[in-house]
């Protein structure tokens, strides 16, 4: 019995270049979370974001690798290549996101003290972390006209990204009510997150062919009307938050107007993100090899 139960282990789970990468990241963000907790210096939302992430990341593709190598997950009801695909993409991007606001909130210079040395090698093991995922996101993606797995697809890969950026824009909204201008462009990163998020989910759990009318034409039509949202809060939302207005001085760690300078660059970068989309996702429908 005990060779039989052996025999169930696919230890390809763990010797794959993928397996590699994916035992890289376990071992990495075990890292940064213990280094950082043994500094005792992670207070405020910051801090609590970056030891949130590393102790995510390290818990899910622990159990990632946990099902593979007892091959469990054809058990599960979801589209398990479409999940591992979704989350080494959110992965990345989360400790690529801690990897940056991690030294720069935590780490003050001259860096002399053992904790500050405890800090700097968190910071590193968080880098080759990101380096971890965007290899495994690399090894997985999905080959040029394959959507077998929808998020393993460029297009699909950039539905998480513009969810993430969209979550990190609602992190950085302050004091919108009181005009319209802006409060149309909150109207507009929440109904495309909305949607994204639900294609995403919807993709995962299988239920997008249960969906009773062409999906990926319905798609580009969805990534076509985002866009056109997105430019007019791209407008709309210097105009009316930083108005010609400069930078104040003083301007402390929340000062609004860095949050909506911040909000700007989100928004472009999701423009970017969904005009890209629009394109792959219009060949993949339109301009299909035979």
């Amino acid at each position: 019995q005990s060779g039989r139960a052996m025999a169930t282990l696919n230890l390809r789970a763990l010797t794959s270049w993928v397996g590699i990468a994916r035992l890289l990241a376990v071992l990495l963000s075990c890292l940064s979370f213990s280094l950082v907790a043994s500094t005792g210096h992670f207070e405020g939302p910051y801090g609590a974001w970056c030891m949130f992430t590393w102790c995510f990341c390290f818990a899910v593709t622990l159990l990632v690798l946990l099902l593979e190598l007892l091959e469990l997950y054809p058990l599960l009801p979801l589209s398990w290549d479409d999940f591992t695909s979704a989350f080494s993409m959110l992965a990345a991007l989360m400790v690529f996101t801690s990897s940056v606001v991690f030294p720069s909130t935590f780490i003050s210079s001259p860096c002399s003290s053992s904790r500050c040395a405890r800090q700097a090698v968190a910071t590193t093991a968080s880098c080759l972390c990101f380096l971890a995922y965007a290899l495994e996101v690399s090894l997985t993606r999905a080959k040029p006209g394959d959507i077998s797995s929808f998020l393993s697809t460029v297009p699909g890969l950039l539905k998480v990204f513009e969810a993430y950026v969209a979550c990190l824009i609602f992190s950085l909204l302050d004091e919108y009510s009181r005009k319209p201008g802006l409060m149309w462009c909150v109207a507009v990163y929440s109904i495309c997150f909305i949607f994204t998020l639900l294609i995403i989910i919807f993709t995962i759990g299988r239920c997008l062919t249960y969906i009773p009318c062409p999906l990926e034409k319905v798609l580009v039509g969805y990534n076509a009307l985002a866009l056109l949202m997105y430019l007019t809060a791209m407008v709309v939302w210097p105009l009316y938050s930083l108005g010609g207005q400069s930078r104040p001085d003083p301007c402390g760690k929340d000062c609004l107007w860095d949050k909506n300078l911040g909000v700007t660059f989100l928004t472009i970068f999701n423009l970017i993100a969904y005009l890209v989309d629009l394109v792959y996702s219009t060949r993949m429908v339109f301009f299909r090899a035979p």
